[in-house]
């Protein structure tokens, strides 16, 4: 990094920071430091490194430090960079985005948005055009976020700089396409899963965040509860059958499969999977990923695995009665089956196979074990707080208030962007098949008397789960409202 770089970017230090209260000083050729008298926000944070163009070190330093450093450069603050838009966040139409024929702004543009999302920890980063602006919000714990407003004139150019790095066709602007983006940002190696689609006002494109260094996962870790871990690590042991992992969007069920291959992984199995896609290249497993393009899908993946003489058979999705039907076969045949399935809770998906036209008799003789799960937010363990449960909440949640003496939530801090919560938990239903449920799935009985009758065998529930996860302080009550109200 130059003194001349650093220099042509003093007045934007001021616009940004000094309206926030927050003095700068300059350290760079002392310490490569930015010294502040208070610790900027993240946004703020964020917008520096952007406009640096490099990693900056901040640290708090005292009154004489920042006075001192700041006399060296205030003299050099000129009123060269005018006021931006409010509505943009910070960045201006006019002079942030004015040389529209070279690629470096946008270049630069999109590398500060995938380190915000990043120092986040997204999962998604969606880019939706309106009439006015390009919005860029990102999916946090969750939920989403919105990072910039950007105006509106860039929105194609940002657009064709996402579609080149995933190699997408950017003349195509009236079809869906997808795509990759192998990105590395500083020692991280990035997987991101592009999306595009054509609507009225521009091209929405959504990126998916995959982070390869996130590659070990423990089902301790999870989440799971100890009588659940012991009784799934159990029936994952099991020399065939069918396992279902079931849940809506979102809801880590590929997460809970990945944990349970590794676990079960040895030289002793040959373990092959077919997914869409393959979100993390496991080492010992061969993984196949769907291709409808080319006519590789679920089904006609699986006719093909069985082929491959395998022990233990991961199927990203059931999606329809082939797929099933093989899967089925392939318990009944000798094979560890894995899959999921989009069921509210466990013992739906019985009837939810059975709506495929599954046939009874099968699914009682292949189904081990169905497992429904949730994600609910943790309380941010940098900012929580204790605080009894109020009356409203009591009555919400149809439990006791003194039953729940306890209650943690989180303030609000710079580590959890405000939002009091920071990383997500899993909730879990584990469903055993037993000879009792095998015998009602054979008699065609509902999810509601499976539901009982599992209920009645020790079965806890989503909403119990996450009963016992709010007693213990790990998420809120908002949180259990939120995630199990559907329940």
């Amino acid at each position: 990094m130059t003194q001349t770089q650093i220099s042509l970017s003093l007045p934007v230090f001021s616009q940004l920071l000094e309206p926030a209260g927050i003095a700068p000083a300059l350290d760079f050729k002392a310490s490569g430091k930015l010294l502040y008298n208070q610790m900027p926000s993240i946004e703020l944070r964020s917008k520096v490194r952007f406009i640096i163009g490099d990693a900056v070190v901040f640290h708090s330093g005292t009154a004489e430090e920042v006075a001192r450093l700041t006399r060296h450069w205030r003299a050099d603050l000129s009123p060269q960079i005018a006021d931006g838009d409010e509505q943009f966040s910070g960045f201006s139409e006019v002079d942030d985005f004015s040389d529209m024929d070279s690629e470096a702004p946008i270049i630069r543009l999109v590398n500060h948005l995938f380190a915000r999302a990043l120092d986040l920890n997204a999962s998604d980063i969606h880019f939706e055009p309106n009439e006015n602006y390009l919005e860029v919000r990102c999916r946090v714990d969750g939920i989403m976020t919105r990072i910039e407003r950007l105006p509106v004139k860039i929105q194609s150019a940002v657009a064709s700089r996402l579609k080149l790095m995933a190699r997408l066709d950017i003349g195509e602007k009236r079809l869906p396409q997808d795509g990759r983006i192998d990105y590395k940002i500083g020692s991280r190696d990035l997987d991101m899963r592009v999306s595009t689609l054509p609507g009225v006002l521009g091209e929405s494109i959504v990126l998916r965040i995959l982070d390869r260094r996130d590659l070990s996962i423990e089902l301790a870790a999870l989440g799971m509860p100890e009588k659940v871990l012991t009784n799934y690590s159990r029936v994952i042991t099991q020399p065939h059958g069918l396992i279902l992992i079931t849940g809506p969007t979102g809801s880590g069920k590929t997460t809970t499969l990945y944990g349970t291959l590794e676990k079960i992984n040895s030289v002793k199995h040959k373990i092959v999977t077919v997914e869409d896609p393959v979100e993390y290249q496991l080492a010992g497993i061969t993984q196949i990923q769907v291709n409808a393009n080319i006519g590789l899908n679920f089904a006609s993946g699986l006719r093909s695995i069985v082929r491959q003489d395998p022990d233990i058979l991961m199927i990203g999705e059931i999606r329809d009665h082939e797929t099933a039907q093989i899967a089925i076969e392939s318990a009944l045949t000798g094979h560890l089956v894995f899959s999921t399935l989009h069921t509210n809770d466990a013992a739906g998906a019985v009837t939810r196979l059975q709506d495929m036209g599954v046939e009874s008799y099968l699914l009682s003789s292949s189904l081990l074990a169905i497992q429904a799960q949730r994600l609910v937010r943790r309380v941010c363990v940098h900012c929580n707080t204790t605080s009894p449960m109020t009356a409203d909440e009591a009555q919400v949640l149809e439990v006791q208030a003194q039953d729940f003496p306890r209650i943690v939530r989180g303030s609000g801090c710079e580590r959890c962007g405000g939002t009091g919560y920071r990383g997500r938990i899993g909730l879990y239903e584990l469903m055993i098949i037993s000879d009792d449920i095998r015998h009602l799935i054979t008699s065609g009985s509902d999810a509601n008397v499976i539901r009982k009758q599992a209920q009645a065998e020790g079965m806890q529930t989503l909403r119990e789960d996450a009963l016992d996860k709010l007693r213990q302080g790990v998420t809120t009550p908002e949180e259990v409202v939120r995630v199990t109200r559907a329940i």
